[in-house]
C-alpha cells in the first residue's frame, strides 16, 4: 500500500510513508499529526481511507519524533514543523511534479497546516482537523506587512529559542496532575496516548520539550488567514477540552480564510475523532474524503 520514504528537513531526515497509486496523476495529502504523536497513532488509519478514495497520500514523522530524525529529540519547535511541511511538498513537487498537494493536519500540526498554506507556493487545499489556533488572540504584528516578517522568518530566521522559550522536558500526558504535571492536562489526552503511544512499535514517547520562539510575528494560522485563497476545511471538536483550541479563536481564524472554505463541528470533543473505528472517525474521514472529491473532482 506505501513505500517507506525519507527528505532531509532542517539538517535532519524526516521518514514516513508514500502511498502512492501506480499510474496517472493523484492529489496527494501531505499528512503529519500533532503534538509528539506518531504515524501509527490513528492518522494512518487516515491516511489508508482517503488513499482508497482514489489520493495520494505522503505521511511522516515530525523531526525529532518517531520514525524521523533530529535532535535533541521529543522537541517540538512551531516553525521547525511548519518547515518540515514546506520541504515534505518540495520532496514531492521533485518526485511528482504534475501532482496538486493539499496539507492535512492534526491538532497543532493542524494549525500549523493552516500556517504553512499561506507560506508554501501553490497549495491546492487544507484540511485542518481539531486544529491549535491558541487561547487567545497572537500578540504583536498581525496585520500590516506581517506576512512578510512571517515569511522572511520562515525561510531564513533563527527559530532556535532560548532558555525563556522552552518548557520541560516533562511528561507529555499525565493521570496526577497534582504531583506529575504533564504539558497536555486532560485526562482524555492521557487516556489516548497511552492508549495509542502504548501500542507495540508506535516509538511514542511520554516526554517533550516545547521551545517557542520569540519572534517579530508568531507562527500563528490568524496570521496566514487572510492569505489561504485556497480551499479550507477546518473542522473542530464540539467541546473540545484542549485549552488551544478556544473555538471563539478557532472561529475568528476561519473568518478570516479569504477563499472557499467550510467548517465542519464533530461530537467528541479533542480526541473522539481519533479514535479507530469509531462513529466520530467515520463521520470525519467521510467528510474529508468529499471536501477532497469537491475540491479536485468537482463532485
Amino acid at each position: 500500500m506505501y513505500q517507506e520514504v525519507s527528505f532531509n528537513s532542517e539538517g535532519a531526515e524526516l521518514r514516513g510513508r508514500h502511498y502512492c497509486h501506480p499510474a496517472g496523476q493523484k492529489p496527494t495529502v501531505v499528512m503529519t499529526h500533532g503534538t509528539t504523536a506518531t504515524i501509527t497513532m490513528a492518522v494512518d488509519q487516515y491516511a489508508e481511507a482517503i488513499f482508497a478514495a482514489g489520493f495520494d497520500v505522503l505521511l511522516y514523522d515530525h523531526k525529532n519524533f518517531g520514525l524521523s530524525g533530529g535532535e535533541p529529540r521529543q522537541e517540538i519547535n512551531p516553525w521547525v514543523q511548519t518547515r518540515g511541511y514546506r520541504d515534505a511538498v518540495a520532496f514531492l513537487r521533485v518526485k511528482q511534479p504534475d501532482n496538486p498537494i493539499a496539507l492535512w493536519g492534526d491538532s497543532f500540526s493542524a494549525g500549523l497546516a493552516l500556517v504553512a498554506g499561506g507560506l508554501i507556493e501553490d497549495i491546492a487545499a487544507i484540511i485542518a482537523q481539531i486544529p491549535v489556533c491558541g487561547v487567545a488572540l497572537p500578540q504583536g504584528l498581525t496585520d500590516d506587512g506581517a506576512l512578510e516578517v512571517m515569511k522572511e522568518i520562515f525561510e531564513n530566521g533563527d527559530v532556535s529559542g532560548g532558555a525563556e522559550q522552552t518548557m520541560g522536558p516533562m511528561p507529555v500526558v499525565s493521570s496526577d496532575q497534582l504531583n506529575t504535571p504533564s504539558l497536555l492536562t486532560p485526562i482524555q489526552a492521557f487516556r489516548w496516548f497511552i492508549e495509542h503511544g502504548g501500542r507495540h512499535g508506535s516509538r511514542w514517547e511520554n516526554w517533550v520539550t516545547r521551545v517557542i520562539p520569540d519572534t517579530p510575528v508568531a507562527c500563528s494560522p490568524y496570521v496566514t488567514a487572510p492569505y489561504l485563497r485556497m480551499p479550507v476545511q477546518m473542522m473542530v471538536g464540539r467541546n473540545d477540552e484542549m485549552v488551544h483550541c478556544n473555538l471563539e479563536i478557532q472561529r475568528a481564524v476561519f473568518d478570516r480564510v479569504a477563499g472557499e472554505k467550510e467548517f465542519v463541528e464533530i461530537d467528541g470533543g479533542h480526541f473522539g475523532l481519533l479514535w479507530h473505528s469509531s462513529a466520530e472517525f467515520d463521520e470525519a474521514v467521510h467528510r474529508q474524503i468529499a471536501f477532497l472529491s469537491r475540491v479536485f473532482r468537482g463532485n
